[in-house]
């Protein structure tokens, strides 16, 4: 198999198991905004975007937000969709620009931390702006949910899903992008018993 197809091929994994993800957990977090949910359909796009730099990144993003939001999430329609691929590439555009400029484990940490912060500044614009919009509240009731409940749920969520990457990229990343076998070869170089 070429690289370019196990690319394609892994890409399209990556975007499957993020749609399985927030089919199966999808939970509020924070009382004061119930109908933002948290699930974990941006770690498959985190372990994309670190395997393969920012712009498959953000193709995971697109891909996934207009999948989840015509299948999983569709009650939440364009709006849905829209306010997903600006969440998720502002948290992958950064996390994995810093980690391909710092490839160590702190610039991986670097970029997950800058990336939840970023995420979490630049959905406080997006929500005033777009959210009256599509769910009809009124500018200055969502405002006023900015600060208390918005943020802190934009920082909990990515702040999870960034922890949770960090944890499993290593091992996902040598076995689904590398290809490593997940069996456990024989050490080739021990002493083996004599053959009679």
């Amino acid at each position: 198999m070429s690289e370019k197809i196990r690319k394609m091929v892994t890409m399209a994994i990556l975007v499957a198991i993020s749609i399985v993800l927030v089919s199966v957990i999808h939970v509020p977090l924070i009382p004061a905004v119930p109908f933002l949910e948290y699930d974990p359909a941006d770690i498959p796009i985190l372990i994309g975007a670190f395997a393969y730099g920012p712009v498959a990144g953000i193709i995971l993003t697109v891909v996934t937000s207009v999948i989840q939001g015509l299948t999983v999430s569709a009650s939440s329609g364009l709006y849905g969709i829209i306010m997903h691929i600006i969440a998720t590439s502002v948290l992958v555009l950064v996390a994995s620009g810093i980690y391909r400029v710092r490839h160590t484990k702190k610039g991986a940490i670097l970029g997950l931390v800058c990336g939840t912060i970023a995420m979490a500044l630049v959905m406080l614009p997006a929500n005033h702006f777009i959210t009256p919009a599509f769910m009809g509240v009124p500018t200055e009731v969502l405002d006023a949910l900015l600060l208390p409940g918005i943020l802190p749920f934009n920082l909990i969520k990515a702040g999870i899903n960034s922890v949770v990457t960090f944890l499993v990229y290593k091992t996902v990343s040598r076995h689904l992008i590398h290809g490593e076998s997940w069996k456990k070869e024989p050490n080739l170089g021990q002493a083996q018993p004599n053959e009679q």
